[in-house]
């Protein structure tokens, strides 16, 4: 006794992968012996009808009485497809794009944004995309707008517009394990773009705005803090050795006079003139007070 999975759950799992029991039947053998004696007596014109050319791209799922002839589909080249019995359905396995239309969408932080993008995949199995899905590429394309939809609803603005290649990285991961069983293998998922309404655009270029000017104000009075302590050692300096300071003032006035300027004003002080002329400060004060 088979502890597993049911004989009807096998049946019905076997149906939907495409695979099914080949046995023709008494009147299956019977009308592909009267197809195959149609295709005898009727040649060689018949080799027009029943020789089908399948590109290189291209595989054939060939059906014979309604049953899916092969595990795996045929092609390409040549292939026999017997009239009246056969039909066969041609399935290109070239890399598909699917552009996902803007979607409306309400993130976790209830911005409302509009977000397109696109999809690459390929089928893998033809013989699983046309026995378990009706319309492959559209059953492809509703999937991936839902999941777009879904996996965005979950994150806020500022992640969405942040991390694009994981969020695109997961929905890719989403639609190959659910279209996997529609023989589609999705090679690559792109966030196009995100739109944004013009008021939030507004508020969040002067959010950007405020914090830019904060920053530079940071940065300007951490330039004075640290201009003060140079100051501060240059007085300190200066403080040991007075002719420093006189020195200083005639750096001064050469880094002036080559800025072609008229007009110079240029502080002295008065200590200066105690070495021209024996002239004091303190005895050119007492002057007036002989007289």
């Amino acid at each position: 006794m088979d502890s597993g999975v049911s004989s009807p759950e096998k049946q019905e799992k076997e149906n939907f992968v495409g695979v099914n029991n080949k046995r023709l039947g008494v009147c299956g053998w019977i009308l592909f012996s009267l197809s195959f004696l149609l295709v005898i007596i009727t040649f060689p014109m018949s080799i027009w009808v029943c020789l089908k050319i399948i590109k290189e791209y291209e595989r054939a799922v060939v059906f014979r009485l309604g049953r899916i002839q092969a595990d795996k589909a045929k092609g390409p080249g040549l292939i026999l497809v017997l009239p009246c019995i056969d039909v066969f359905v041609k399935v290109d396995l070239r890399t598909v794009t699917c552009n996902i239309p803007p979607q409306e969408i309400l993130t976790k932080d209830s911005v409302t944004t509009q977000v397109d993008g696109v999809v690459y995949y390929r089928i893998y199995s033809a013989v699983s995309a046309v026995a378990n899905v009706n319309d492959v590429h559209q059953a492809t394309f509703l999937l991936a707008q839902t999941t777009l939809r879904n996996v965005l609803g979950t994150q806020t603005l500022s992640q969405i517009l942040a991390g694009r290649e994981e969020i695109a990285h997961s929905i890719q991961t989403l639609l190959d394990d659910a279209t996997e069983l529609w023989g589609i293998q999705v090679a690559r998922v792109e966030i196009k773009d995100v739109r944004i309404p013009v008021q939030l655009q507004r508020s969040m270029a002067a959010e950007a705005e405020a914090t830019r000017e904060a920053r530079a104000k940071v940065l300007a009075a951490e330039g004075e803090m640290n201009a003060s302590k140079s100051l501060k050692s240059a007085s300190m300096v200066l403080a040991e050795s007075p002719m420093a300071l006189q020195l200083r003032y005639l750096q001064t006035l050469s880094t002036v006079a080559t800025e072609k300027n008229s007009t110079i004003v240029f502080p002295l002080p008065m200590n200066i003139l105690e070495g021209i002329g024996g002239v004091s400060y303190d005895n050119h004060k007492k002057l007036p007070d002989k007289a």
